[in-house]
């Protein structure tokens, strides 16, 4: 078996004098949860519309699971569900209907339906009228149409666009399910750091066309150090001795100390080192930086998806 669900090489695209997707390697593992992050603009969707084949490369190659895109196309194809923008459903038609349409047009056995229901959890809604459901049940039905080819990679754009705080929890806890209990490899491409954070196994984080990381998310964490949060009685000198003995060090508004640190001992220094200089210290605390921190750093956006007037 191929370790890799989705391998490019050089992939590249452009649009006129822009160039979209700049010599793109991706490696996704196989069983990974996927998370493909950039600021708007910065060419996730391209890059998915050249994973499905909707849009053909200037120049590099697609592999899925080992086999090139452009000369197995409909086998290749055929091993993937997606879920681009928000799915086209009939609403007068009920949620067991709307899978017997697309099932008809695939070629998917009948036995896929019940299957696509269960794992999406609309067994017990199946049979009411689309119309009737609610965004995140409308959600969870286009991912029950992604699932009826029994597909072994799961492309997701923007799922969780337009659900509340209940439909993103219900996506996020589908999301994470499907590698161990269906086998199913998940690209997810979202804005919402957060909920990425919580399901990705692996990150990959595009900037201007090219990756600017790839990797684990523990990996990811790495790259970044942890900080101590410091309540001290003289805020402004505590930070003149730490900078002044080495530590990077800074105020926040609340006027507690942000520092660098590479572990909990290093925090341990910090403390005894303000303790000698007559400082006292009422509260200490390590945090690790958030996705969003690392997402930030890398790619200097001022917002998740700030920087761009359209996507692509």
């Amino acid at each position: 078996m191929n370790d890799l669900a989705i391998e490019t090489n050089g992939l590249t695209r452009y649009f006129g004098e822009l160039t979209a997707v700049d010599g793109l390697d991706l490696r996704v593992p196989t069983g990974s949860v996927y998370g493909f992050l950039g600021p708007n603009g910065a060419g996730k969707t391209t890059t998915i519309r050249m994973l499905l084949g909707l849009i053909r490369s200037d120049a590099g190659e697609v592999e899925l699971f080992g086999h090139p895109l452009r000369q197995d196309r409909i086998a290749c194809l055929s091993r993937i569900g997606a879920l681009v923008e928000f799915p086209s459903l009939y609403p007068h038609l009920t949620g067991r209907e709307n899978l017997e349409v697309t099932r008809r047009l695939t070629g998917a056995a009948p036995a896929q339906i019940d299957h696509a229901l269960a794992a999406v959890h609309l067994t017990d809604v199946a049979d009411r009228v689309v119309r009737t459901y609610s965004t995140g049940r409308k959600q969870r039905l286009a991912l029950a149409l992604a699932l009826l080819g029994d597909p072994k990679l799961l492309i997701l754009d923007e799922p969780t666009n337009g659900l509340d705080p209940s439909g993103i929890r219900e996506i996020r806890n589908l999301v994470s399910r499907f590698p161990e209990a269906y086998g199913i490899t998940v690209f997810l491409s979202s804005h919402l750091l957060t909920e990425v954070e919580q399901v990705a196994t692996h990150i990959g984080i595009l900037q201007q066309g090219r990756l600017c990381f790839q990797g684990t998310l523990d990996a990811l964490h790495a790259q970044m150090d942890n900080h101590a949060v410091l309540g001290v009685d003289q805020p402004e000198r505590a930070e003149r001795v730490l900078r002044g003995a080495g530590w990077t060090a800074r105020r926040s508004g609340n006027g507690h100390l942000s520092v660098a640190i590479n572990g909990t001992s290093d925090a341990a220094m910090v403390n005894a080192h303000l303790v000698r200089s007559g400082i006292n210290v009422y509260q200490l605390h390590v945090e690790r930086p958030t996705l969003e921190d690392i997402f930030l750093t890398l790619t200097g956006a001022i917002g998740v998806e700030a920087g761009a007037q359209h996507a692509v």
